[in-house]
């Protein structure tokens, strides 16, 4: 979706920052989520363009496992994360090394149903 009057600005990438990009209809939540929890979801924010991968707090930050440890976009497979934002909100993300680049794919104020069994 192209930015349009209105839409925040995102900051540009710097150094070694990775780039963050909405790849599904579903990370439109992100708005939500800022609006429930600015300081968690920039705190998510910095995390992701810090370390996307970071295992120092896995109970805030950690790979999925399972069915779902990867994903597909593009026809590409990457490997699927999550972070924790709030105790029910939650970004799934996909994580392209080599271009350095964070797909988020899915941003929600309420824990997805998926992980529950």
């Amino acid at each position: 979706m192209s930015p349009k009057r209105g839409d925040d600005v995102a900051p540009p990438c710097i150094g070694n920052e990775w780039r963050l990009r909405f790849a599904t209809n579903e990370a439109a939540g992100w708005g939500d989520l800022v609006a429930e929890a600015p300081g968690n979801t920039r705190c998510c924010f910095e995390a992701l363009r810090t370390d996307s991968m970071s295992t120092s707090d896995p109970y805030r930050q950690h790979r999925l496992r399972g069915r779902l440890a990867t994903a597909v976009l593009g026809g590409f497979a990457y490997p699927q994360w999550e972070y924790e934002v709030t105790s029910g909100g939650r970004v799934r993300y996909l994580v392209d090394q080599p271009h350095w680049t964070v797909h988020l794919v899915q941003a929600s104020t309420r824990h997805p149903k998926d992980t529950d069994s």
